[in-house]
């Protein structure tokens, strides 16, 4: 076990807390591993400790900074849109949380695109495509609008604000399945069979998650955008990279560890978790070092059901880690028992909402987004940097 370490000689090393090291591993930053002695303890791969430490001590070259910045780094993007400073999520300079209090998501993403545009009366919206389910509708109305819509480059910002608002109708449209006028949290509660209370908690979702800066979906919409793509196609964009499992696919990773205390309790299911080194599915977040502000909003508003409330409690007293949106989500659709996909449909239809304010405003800069690799593969043959000109 010479390439292990056990906890007080990490914390020694890196000069880190407990909590700083469950959050290391949780974002697969150091492998954990359990002691083959002693089951309740584990140990840590000395190689990814090292690697931290020296990463600590060494300058940050240019290409160092770059790199970095891809994985929750420093700002690689200017936009007027969101931003998180001070702990807290701000939409074009007011609280989120705060907006989420009044707000309806029509509002919150007119807010998004700078205050400009209203979906129009459409005389009759098409119906919602067949599918298995919500998810595959999404999917398939974002594909169908972008396989006929013109690119939008060169098209008045105006136009395209209110080509977002009825955008977001046609999601909303996908999202429940049928057509429906009014607010998208009182189209939810009709097909869901929510009352007054389910609504409100809806629409609280909605505006809490419409937009988080530059996170995998936002950029995947806007470097489509960049292209000139129509406002649908860089929304398929951040929806396929929504999909994965480390973006809005977390909430499954989730409701397995909380189907993992539903089989023993949850003391087992977080001891068990310590002890084979895993991470703590929906608690911790890399730009929140004091608590996700939008699972505290949300968590706020309604009461967990008791399985839940007690994995929370006992997460956050083993481990120091707050939890996050992804948790929220999950406990509300436990609360109001909502289909099994709906923290995956709540995600994807609020973030519609900062896409087309991302496209937008990425459209008005004229620019494509075209990073460079840093190529580290076999070098080229016969070709050196001290031959080239």
């Amino acid at each position: 076990m010479a390439d292990w370490l056990d906890a007080d000689q990490v914390l020694e090393r890196l000069g880190i807390r407990p909590q700083t090291l469950y959050a290391y591993v949780s974002r697969g930053r150091i492998e954990a591993a359990a002691h083959p002695h002693d089951p309740r303890r584990s140990l840590y791969r000395a190689s990814d400790v090292a690697a931290l430490a020296q990463k600590k001590a060494r300058g940050r070259r240019a290409a160092d900074v770059a790199a970095q910045a891809i994985a929750w780094g420093e700002p690689v993007l200017p936009s007027a849109i969101t931003t998180i400073a001070g702990g807290r999520l701000w939409y074009r300079g007011q609280d989120a949380v705060h907006l989420a209090e009044r707000l309806s998501f029509e509002e919150a993403a007119r807010l998004l695109r700078g205050g400009h545009g209203a979906a129009l009366l459409a005389v009759q919206r098409p119906i919602p495509p067949l599918a298995p389910d919500a998810r595959a509708r999404l999917f398939l109305t974002l594909a169908a609008r972008a396989g006929r819509e013109p690119p939008a480059r060169g098209r008045a910002p105006l136009a395209l604000a209110m080509e977002a608002a009825d955008l977001l109708e046609a999601v909303v449209d996908a999202a429940t399945g049928q057509t429906g006028e009014g607010p998208a949290h009182a189209r939810f509660a009709a097909a869901w069979g929510l009352n007054a209370a389910g609504a409100d908690l809806v629409r609280r979702t909605l505006v809490l998650l419409a937009d988080h800066e530059l996170n995998a979906s936002t950029f995947a919409t806007r470097v489509a955008a960049s292209t000139g793509a129509s406002l649908s196609a860089a929304c398929l964009a951040g929806l396929s990279a929504l999909s994965g499992p480390l973006h809005g696919g977390m909430a499954a990773r989730v409701e397995a560890f909380v189907e993992e205390a539903e089989r023993r309790d949850p003391g087992h299911a977080v001891s068990a978790r310590l002890a084979r080194g895993a991470s703590m599915p929906g608690f911790d977040h890399p730009l929140y070092p004091d608590g996700d502000p939008r699972a505290a909003a949300l968590l706020a508003a309604f009461e967990a059901p008791h399985l839940l409330a007690a994995l929370r409690t006992t997460t956050e007293d083993a481990t120091g880690l707050a939890p996050n949106i992804d948790f929220a989500l999950v406990s509300l659709a436990r609360t109001l028992k909502l289909p099994p996909d709906a923290p995956f449909i709540l995600f994807a239809t609020a973030r519609s909402a900062g896409w087309t304010a991302h496209a937008i405003e990425q459209l008005q800069t004229g620019r494509l987004i075209r990073p460079r690799a840093r190529y580290v593969g076999e070098a080229p043959a016969g070709y050196s940097p001290s031959s080239s000109s």
